[in-house]
């Protein structure tokens, strides 16, 4: 008699010679995590990522946009959750609403258990990852051996013929496309020592803090640099990856019916929450990664500044309201276009929004103002009291002035208790979109872009 087609099994199948090695839940969670950022590097799978097939329970593993918009993939989930996405696609990681790829979505069943498990075939990479083993004897299970892989397919195969036999089907048209099982040595050569890098970058407890020891040299300060760099952006991750799941679980409950206004408002909430605190840990893993990398020319081009800070005006404005803050947008009339990476553009502006607005005081009231300056446009955040007494932009000046640098990239404000990017990581940002940043004493910042016309790109060249 055949063993059943349950994901417990094929957890299983891919521990199958692998001698088990005595650790907690907390340790093997840290390995699945760092296992998943390892696996999305831009050194494993390329960008943009060739066509492949990507199969996960309890819950969608991968976050990267890309490879979500790219890949086709089935996940296995809890029934109530299914229950709540009929027809419609889920909110994944990393803010994937949509994925060009084709995402199909199944009814976990109880024998299935709930460790995580993942496998990803492309034409450059196939490897199979899950949780795996009893209370105190947990860890990581990596194969990418074909023989498992196989296995690992045909035991999935038999399950989406239970479950859906046209998935089944969808599944071995997809594969058809990857081509034949193989065993790619130098994928072992490349994986291992990136996920002990990650590992050892994401110790159960930091505590971020100016290194007290002076380096001995250059060359040791820029190697200890590099190694908060590294940490830091270790830490974004681990802040990151779990809101964003936690996101999609929020999402799939607001779709429900009958919920109570009051529940439904502070389900919402915690989705704008979540989101706010994704795109600002989000800029910081940007910030430190552009301060590790050597400096690249950016690609600039023609960006619509009016028509976005409009688009983004709304979520500022509840963002904002949140803190007891009323938001103005002033906007001069046909305004050119200027040279930026809209790409990145919409993130740090946000970043720099939260950034002025948490150093002020309640009621105080954030005008954005963008109007034309020469061959530039200036885009100027300013803040003020709307009745007589101290004005805000003193409140901001008196927070600002007294923040300490945290690390290459981070700044703290004792008096609010806010972790936010430093006044030069925040330029450096800005510097890379194509903008000059200032600062007025805490009292205002300023944003200068160059206008898209023939002259400002040749400066930029």
């Amino acid at each position: 008699m055949s063993s059943p087609a349950t994901l417990a099994r094929l957890r299983d199948l891919m521990a199958e010679g692998k001698q088990e090695i005595p650790g907690d839940e907390d340790s093997a969670r840290r390995q699945w995590w760092a296992a998943l950022g390892v696996l999305q590097d831009d050194y494993l799978i390329p960008r943009p990522p060739d066509s492949g097939v990507w199969l996960a329970a309890p819950l969608p593993a991968l976050y990267e946009p890309e490879l979500l918009a790219a890949l086709r993939g089935w996940v296995w989930t809890p029934s109530d959750l299914s229950d709540q996405w009929p027809g419609a696609k889920p909110m994944l990681p990393g803010g994937a609403g949509a994925t060009g790829g084709g995402l199909r979505r199944l009814a976990l069943r109880d024998e299935d258990g709930t460790d995580p498990v993942l496998m990803l075939f492309t034409s450059r990479i196939q490897l199979g990852l899950a949780l795996h083993g009893e209370p105190g004897r947990r860890g990581l299970v990596i194969r990418s051996d074909p023989e498992i892989l196989s296995a690992a397919l045909t035991l999935l195969d038999s399950r989406l013929k239970e479950d859906d036999p046209e998935e089944s089907t969808r599944l071995r048209e997809a594969l058809r496309d990857v081509g034949a099982m193989r065993s790619d040595p130098e994928l072992a050569a490349g994986f291992w020592p990136r996920l002990s890098a990650r590992l050892a970058g994401m110790a159960p407890s930091v505590t971020l803090q100016p290194v007290l020891t002076p380096a001995s040299d250059d060359g040791d300060a820029a190697r200890a640099r590099a190694a908060e760099l590294q940490l830091l952006e270790a830490l974004t991750h681990e802040v990151r990856t779990p809101l964003a799941t936690i996101r999609t679980l929020i999402r799939s409950l607001l779709r429900r019916s009958g919920l109570d206004a009051v529940v439904r408002e502070r389900l919402q909430r915690i989705d704008a929450e979540c989101s706010e605190q994704i795109d600002r840990f989000g800029l910081i893993f940007h910030a430190a990664e552009l301060e590790r990398r050597p400096p690249s020319p950016a690609a600039l081009a023609r960006t619509d500044l009016s028509s976005l800070l409009q688009q983004l005006s709304p979520a500022w404005a509840q963002q904002l309201q949140r803190r007891d803050l009323t938001f103005q947008l002033l906007l001069a009339p046909d305004l050119p276009p200027v040279l930026s990476d809209a790409s990145l553009l919409e993130t740090t502006l946000g970043g720099l929004m939260d950034r002025f607005s948490r150093s002020l005081r309640a009621r105080q009231l954030v005008t954005l103002e963008l109007s034309p300056a020469g061959d530039r446009l200036k885009l100027q955040l300013t803040a003020r009291d709307p009745s007589p007494g101290p004005s805000g932009a003193c409140a901001a000046e008196s927070s600002q002035a007294s923040a300490a640098t945290v690390g290459p990239v981070l700044s703290w404000s004792p008096e609010t208790g806010s972790l936010h990017l430093s006044q030069e990581a925040t330029q450096r940002l800005f510097h890379n979109l194509g903008g000059r940043l200032t600062e007025r004493s805490g009292q205002s910042m300023v944003v200068f872009f160059p206008v898209a016309d023939e002259a400002s790109v040749d400066r930029l060249c």
